[in-house]
């Protein structure tokens, strides 16, 4: 007879961040639509009621991206699982991480190294609970600029919701040969390097019921052309 599989604990690391922001928030293992990838996210029962002002102004001081897999980290995972030939066997590094998703998806599509990057601890944490959750290896990076010029690919998923991150753009081509960036905030910028791959939907998981705009996401490539410099 064969033992019931059992489901594993939230790993007490986010749950207590978690709680600190939402004290009766809960995480739970979700199933990426579309995918076969699985994250600890919070529970959407957790988004059913309204949160007391107290409650949203600590969301606003420290947002909990790591408990949330965004439109565009979802599109860009789907994407690399339908074209692996983009990081088979290639080393890349996924900027501004959060859930993990798009990083897990490279290592599962074939990547020879994966490095997982994020200014937030808690990113990081959470991002090693997903990695494991699907068994894959990741290595991880707490400030993209100690990073040497070593990547074939960098990817990127809404880090762009503010233009003041523009100048990223070319940062990314300072450390990858190539930048695969999808996002939903800021569409159509202007970039010579920058070439818009396609428009594809997606939503935020759990739902936020967001409007309609940020649910198309917009794919962009560049290659580092013979002029870039690194640093």
């Amino acid at each position: 007879m064969t033992s019931p599989r059992l489901t594993p604990s939230a790993p007490a690391e986010l749950l207590e961040a978690l709680n600190a922001l939402l004290g009766d928030a809960q995480l739970s293992i979700q199933t990426l639509p579309e995918t076969d990838i699985r994250l600890w996210l919070i529970d959407a029962g957790n988004m059913d009621r309204q949160f007391s002002p107290e409650e949203t102004q600590r969301i606003l001081e420290d947002p909990p991206y790591w408990c949330f897999c965004w439109a565009s980290g979802l599109v860009l995972a789907r994407w690399l699982a339908q074209n692996p030939q983009w990081v088979r066997n290639k080393r890349v590094l996924d900027f501004g991480t959060g859930s993990g998703i798009a990083a897990i998806a490279a290592a599962k599509a074939g990547a020879s190294e994966v490095v997982a990057c994020d200014l937030d601890p808690m990113a990081l944490a959470a991002t090693k609970a997903n990695a494991e959750l699907n068994s894959v290896k990741l290595g991880y990076s707490a400030d993209f600029f100690t990073e040497t010029d070593r990547f074939d690919l960098i990817i990127v998923a809404d880090v762009l919701y503010d233009r003041a991150n523009l100048p990223l753009l070319d940062q990314f081509l300072s450390r990858g040969q190539q930048a695969l960036v999808a996002d939903s905030r800021v569409r159509n910028f202007e970039h010579p390097l920058y070439q818009r791959l396609g428009l594809m939907q997606a939503c935020t998981w759990p739902d936020l019921a967001e409007p309609d705009e940020f649910r198309q996401v917009s794919l962009y490539h560049a290659a580092r052309s013979s002029a870039t410099t690194t640093c």
